[in-house]
């Protein structure tokens, strides 16, 4: 099957990396809303193309890995290419999200299509464990905590503040609420006692570091309502030691089955190198299995609760069933 990529950041890089390692999937071209002609990508055999080409439907993709930001560009974009194409986001703006299905699901039925939201680890593959339990285990407690990883929305509010040239944010689970929940516990946490938050920022020359950090720490949404730790580093430290975008977590539920209540904990975890590399690997299966879908006639918005897991592996229904269950 032939893929586009829409966006060539971090996460289409992630994704087009993903596409290397596949031998059923092809990447056909990346479309940027920059120049193309500035624009250089790893894959040699993939072309690179202006957004404008995509269209009213005129390329030859079976599918569309659209890899924008949920803030501006995803609300728009999705919902568009959807009448035209089989499209896979990662919209990650959790309130919104029924909003953003509705306009895609139209979009897709539209042009006999699938549109498929929402895709990642979290919401994504989180979102499936979560399902998962609640639905085994009913009336127990689910539990998220993120990281140790850099939240790359988080350093860029911190980029935002006068004086501040770079920055890094690191959100970290609180140890002992996490072994808490391991032990079967179920405890109403606050924000402060479930995550610390870790920043280290470079600063401009003449800013004021205590400024800085005050304004950091008391950030409302962002960190007023975290334990803050704030380090000062160099350039040369930041790009030695911070260069990297890793990330992971868990997520944990505990519940009872049984009359006498016998007590159960599920947990699923991850521990990634680079978040926007998993995070492409996660939509590139996705974006197999929509395809598949559509070409069996399904149409329409669909999320990761929507796609039985079949359809997400390369290998026939045959070898599934002989070497994986």
């Amino acid at each position: 099957m032939k893929a586009g990529i829409l966006g060539y950041g971090n996460l289409g890089r992630g994704v087009e990396a993903a596409i290397e390692r596949c031998e059923d999937i092809e990447l056909a071209a990346v479309y940027t809303r920059r120049d193309p002609s500035g624009l250089s990508i790893v894959s040699k055999n993939a072309k690179v193309k202006s957004a404008a080409d995509l269209e009213d439907g005129r390329e030859d993709i079976d599918v569309l890995v659209i890899c924008g930001g949920s803030a501006t560009d995803l609300p728009v974009m999705t919902p568009k290419y959807a009448q035209w194409y089989n499209v896979v986001d990662s919209f990650d703006t959790h309130a919104n999200i029924p909003v953003h299905f509705a306009d895609v699901d139209a979009a897709a039925k539209k042009g006999g299509r699938i549109g498929l939201i929402s895709c990642g680890w979290d919401p994504g593959m989180f979102s499936l464990n979560r399902l998962y339990a609640k639905a085994i285990l009913p009336g127990g407690h689910d539990y998220t905590f993120w990281g140790k990883g850099v939240s790359q929305g988080h350093s860029d509010a911190i980029r935002r503040i006068e004086g501040v040239k770079d920055a890094r944010q690191y959100t970290i689970p609180v140890e002992e609420a996490v072994e808490r929940v391991r032990k079967g516990e179920t405890p109403d946490f606050t924000t402060r006692e479930k995550h610390t938050r870790e920043c280290f920022v470079v600063l401009e020359d003449g800013a004021d570091a205590a400024k800085v950090e005050n304004e950091i720490k008391t950030m409302p949404n962002y960190f007023a309502d975290y334990d803050t730790t704030v380090h000062f580093i160099t350039d040369d430290e930041m790009k030695r030691d911070h260069s990297g975008l890793p990330h992971g977590g868990s997520v944990i539920y505990s519940g009872e089955t049984g009359i006498k209540g016998s007590r159960h904990v599920i947990e699923y975890s991850l521990k990634l190198d680079s978040n926007p590399e998993f995070t492409g690997a996660v939509l590139t299966a996705y974006a197999r299995a929509i395809v598949r879908l559509n070409n069996e006639g399904v149409t329409g918005g669909k999320t990761v609760f929507d796609i039985a897991p079949a359809y997400l592996s390369p290998v026939s229904g045959e070898e599934l069933r002989a070497h994986y269950l």
